[in-house]
């Protein structure tokens, strides 16, 4: 496992390309990259960026709306073939989204309408050898945004993702793993079908106050992370670990500080946690 960075380490206050050479003055082997800018700006450009700041590309933004209105999601869907095309000409071959934990219309009706969508958009990335990781939010902030439950908790989450097909995984995060009440062992039983990886930690708190925009770096909050990355090194899961954290604090500080000390953190908990293993 190796660290990839997130854009949150920013404080979310800048873009790609812009931070490629952030990451890689922390000194950060990988990205995630955001897919609509890069894509505006083309392959070669793309590449250049990657190339000249000796960063791999972890992820690619599945920017298609699946979880909105239809005529957004069809909107966006026009674009996927030119996405998916582009990550295989970046060597990419991996997209990354989330699952709103709560929806406008009851679950069933709501579960169907979201796995019709999410199986359209895995047909068309197959047709590039490309995969998409999927992420449950276990948020309590987030899942009052609508009216009815959706999907949060891992198990359930791993029956979707064999419904959607062969190409969707799961985009595990250190965070909603947590506050979902999952365990080593769920990690255990999703073994290949992880495809990603989010990490963080988290402050003692009850469930009905978690903030998800609160979060700490690795190592400094009460998630387990020698259970969460031990059992991810006996599933054989070898890829990058994208530190996410969303945070007021690192918006007070110069973005390069906050890759610092996602890379800091992150590299001290991997090497005691997962070395263990």
């Amino acid at each position: 496992m190796y660290p990839s960075f997130h854009r949150s380490l920013t404080g979310v206050r800048v873009d790609w390309p812009e931070f490629a050479p952030i990451a890689a003055a922390a000194g950060f082997p990988a990205t995630d990259v955001w897919t609509t800018a890069a894509l505006d700006e083309g392959v070669d450009a793309t590449l250049e960026t990657l190339y000249s700041n000796r960063l791999l590309p972890a992820t690619l933004t599945l920017d298609v709306d699946f979880r909105g209105a239809e005529a957004t999601y069809q909107q966006d869907f026009e674009r996927l073939h030119e996405m998916a095309q582009f990550s295989a000409e970046i060597l990419c071959p991996k997209f990354v989204a989330r699952l709103d934990p709560s929806g406008p219309l009851p679950k069933p009706e709501w579960r169907k309408i979201q796995l019709e969508r999410v199986q359209a958009i895995c047909r068309v990335l197959e047709e590039y050898d490309a995969r998409l990781a999927l992420e449950f939010i276990s948020s309590a902030d987030i899942m009052r945004a609508q009216p009815h439950e959706f999907l949060w908790r891992m198990p359930e989450t791993m029956e979707f993702l064999e419904e959607a097909g062969p190409n969707c995984g799961l985009l595990l995060d250190s965070w909603h793993w947590h506050y979902s009440g999952a365990t080593p062992a769920d990690i255990l039983a999703a073994g290949e079908r992880i495809f990603h990886v989010h990490i963080n930690d988290a402050p003692e708190q009850p469930f009905d106050q978690v903030i998800d925009k609160e979060r700490l770096m690795p190592g400094e909050g009460v998630i387990n992370l020698a259970g969460f990355l031990g059992a991810l090194q006996q599933t054989g899961y070898t890829s990058a670990v994208s530190v996410e954290v969303f945070s007021s604090m690192l918006k007070t500080i110069p973005p390069e500080q906050g890759a610092r000390l996602g890379y800091e953190t992150t590299m001290a908990v991997l090497a005691k946690y997962a070395a263990q293993a």
